[in-house]
């Protein structure tokens, strides 16, 4: 699944600088998460994750990867990590 959801963000992360670090699909209390964790070489700030966020959901509405109803989760790596 993580491959076809890459390919279907293909490039359009590109104009922010930001690309996908990983992927994660997982239930937690009941409740499916699509966990995207964004990497960049700068730090990623809330309105990149914003921003992100309004480029990938449509995304996955569109392609409908995943039939289970889910939370998707986007977030930026910290630099820590």
């Amino acid at each position: 699944m993580e491959e076809k959801i890459k390919k279907a963000i293909g490039n359009s992360l590109d104009s922010l600088s930001l690309w996908i670090d990983s992927i994660k699909y997982e239930k937690e209390n009941n409740l499916n998460y699509l966990r995207i964790c964004l990497d960049s070489k700068d730090i990623i700030n809330v309105e990149k994750v914003v921003e992100a966020t309004k480029i990938i959901n449509p995304i996955m509405d569109k392609e409908d990867l995943i039939k289970d109803e889910y939370i998707l989760d986007i977030y930026g790596k910290s630099k820590g990590e």
